[in-house]
């Protein structure tokens, strides 16, 4: 018989997850705020400590080439199937990061795994919980790249893929203990796998708005990025007539407001696009721009409002272009198309959320995350946790300690249901 947790287990389980997610926010490359990028020193002592957890927890613990972390827990039930159940976020930030986005996840499946043993659940899969690296996207042109790597999904290309400073994900990965030779091992094998989960804050404000604590992923945005780069004509600032100026950074103004008319334009849709990043050249006070490099991050609900406003923004951009004699190029880098969830994965997490006396609020996710690559391998099923004000990808991130005690008995239940439907099959 499932014995419920009370409240006093909930706020213990907070507690100890927020106590992991200190540790973790103690390893930046930067004193002050939070920043690890993928293969980073940083990376590299995350992802040790990461997988001391794991040891002390009774996991069996590997590593891949692409410097994923990988704790696994036998079935604890005799199968004849070498079936396993996947649990994973990732241990990467964005620069000047939260303490929450994906290290909760990870941390959230480490003590539900470690409640199973403790609680002597049967399970009749092995459970492998995951840290994974790149799921942010910040250091590289490339995102998902670990989790990708999992799902058997990347190409040499991606490794060539260069930071600032000009090393390779290659070069990166050999210091960080990888391997780019290896890659393909990190393929797991599809027939084996039973689903992918993953806890992760909201990164938005629905659930604190209609006061739930969890809700139910149905599914992950489409979305794309794009480079953008702009050439004009230098010349003096002040000698050069307004009407006879190649201005790479007036046009640049025309067509990022009109990237941001076309996605307010979609609102209906969940369309949203933003310009996350900004260079002028040579950037000189006296000197009219001739080179602009900007980003375009663009997502939708469904993929085909988003193929849409990137036709019109292109066409816009064409015309800006022939009107202030620019011309405007196009570079894509990144593109994944809207990502359902399954429906038999959110179905056991409602029952999960029931079991707690739970509302079973089901949404849609306007971010990205590492299910959009594993969902290539198998089916995948996310749980959200309410963070204050919707505040992500900022040091104001927030989640409250019942919260987190709330999302790992949700795992632990989530598993139980999945294991209960498994046995009977």
């Amino acid at each position: 018989m499932t014995v419920l947790p009370d409240d006093a287990d909930i706020l213990a389980l907070g507690r100890e997850a927020e106590a992991m997610i200190e540790a973790l926010a103690a390893i930046s490359a930067e004193e002050g705020r939070l920043t690890r990028l993928y293969l980073s020193p940083e990376h590299r002592k995350a992802a040790d400590l990461v997988a001391g957890w794991m040891r002390d927890f009774g996991l069996d613990v590997s590593e891949d080439a692409m410097g994923t972390v990988r704790g696994r827990l036998k079935a604890t039930s005799n199968t004849p199937l070498n079936h396993r159940l996947l649990v994973g976020s990732h241990i990467d930030t964005v620069i000047d990061a939260g303490k929450y986005d994906g290290n909760l996840g990870v941390i959230c499946g480490i003590l539900a795994a470690r409640e199973i043993v403790r609680r002597g659940i049967e399970i009749p899969f092995g459970l492998d919980i995951l840290a994974f690296g790149d799921e942010e996207g910040v250091r590289f042109p490339t995102t998902l790249l670990t989790s990708a790597a999992v799902a058997g999904h990347v190409s040499a290309q991606a490794l060539e893929g260069r930071d600032a400073n000009g090393v390779s994900v290659a070069d990166a990965l050999r210091v960080f203990g990888g391997d780019p030779q290896r890659v393909a091992a990190c393929a797991d094998d599809p027939g084996e796998v039973l689903g992918y989960l993953e806890v992760h804050i909201e990164q938005g404000p629905v659930l604190e708005a209609e006061d739930l604590p969890l809700g139910i992923v149905t599914s992950i945005a489409g979305a794309a990025r794009f480079r953008i780069r702009i050439s004009g004509m230098a010349g003096h600032a002040g000698t050069v007539p307004m009407a006879l100026r190649h201005d790479a950074l007036a046009a640049a103004s025309e067509l990022v407001l009109f990237i941001e008319e076309t996605a307010r334009s979609g609102v209906t849709d969940s369309l949203v696009a933003t310009v996350g990043e900004l260079g002028v050249r040579p950037g000189a006070v006296n000197v009219i721009p001739a080179d602009v490099a900007l980003t375009l991050d663009i997502r939708a609900a469904s993929d085909n409002p988003r193929l849409e406003a990137v036709k019109a923004i292109e066409a816009r951009a064409a015309q800006i272009a022939q009107a202030r004699g620019c011309s405007i190029a196009f570079e894509p880098y990144h593109e994944v198309n809207t990502c359902p969830c399954s429906p038999d994965l959110q179905d056991a997490a409602e029952a999960a959320l029931q079991r707690l006396g739970l509302t079973p609020r089901r949404m849609m996710s306007g971010a990205g995350h590492d299910g959009q690559a594993m969902s290539k391998l198998t089916d995948i099923g996310m749980l959200f946790v309410r963070c204050k004000g919707g505040i992500s990808h900022n040091p104001l991130e927030s989640v409250t300690v019942e919260d987190m005690g709330l999302a790992v008995e949700a795992m632990v239940g989530w598993i139980e249901q999945l294991a209960n439907k498994e046995r009977k099959n």
